[in-house]
């Protein structure tokens, strides 16, 4: 098994891109994971909610905060059996209201990932990682959180220098 987990919350559907919206078959943030992949060697863990936010996206942003401001966590479709053979968790997922999707929550409680080092990558469209990396070091007493990474989505196809600089900095590359 590799020492290394690529977990990620990603979404197609219609999604926002600087202003507009157009639908994608593929979310950014899976975009980004792929370039990822094609730089290290890392199992890979998708996030996925039982019941999915809807396919348009001023349907899903109202959905995503009321889970948010609900604390809801959404149940998953499935979870690894275990993160306690991987050191390094690369975590990935949107900005949605501010943090990470509650789906991801849902996933980071289930595990202790003490002692483990998280470097978190957040795809947006202007806000950043917002307050996602004070809550990932909330919800994971005990790891390092690294770094994060914050990738525009609308210029995700071209993140992957970046991203590889980001991965290197990190010693993870």
């Amino acid at each position: 098994m590799a020492e290394k987990l690529i977990a990620f919350f990603s979404r197609a559907d219609e999604n926002y891109f600087g202003g507009s919206t157009r639908y994608v078959e593929v979310g950014n943030t899976e975009i980004a994971v792929g370039q990822i992949r094609e730089l290290i060697d890392a199992d890979v863990f998708k996030i996925e909610m039982k019941t999915p936010y809807a396919k348009d996206y001023m349907t899903c942003i109202e959905e995503a905060k009321a889970d948010l401001n609900s604390g809801k966590r959404p149940e998953l479709t499935n979870l690894p059996e275990s993160v306690a053979d991987y050191d390094t968790i690369i975590l990935a997922y949107p900005n949605y209201w501010g943090t990470m999707p509650m789906a991801v929550f849902t996933f980071l409680e289930q595990f202790d990932f003490s002692g483990k080092r998280i470097l978190p990558l957040c795809t947006n469209e202007g806000s950043g990682l917002g307050a996602s990396v004070g809550d990932l070091q909330k919800t994971c007493p005990g790891a390092e959180i690294a770094k994060g990474l914050a990738v525009s989505g609308s210029h995700v196809a071209n993140a992957k220098p970046r991203i590889e600089k980001w991965l290197k900095d990190q010693g993870v590359l």
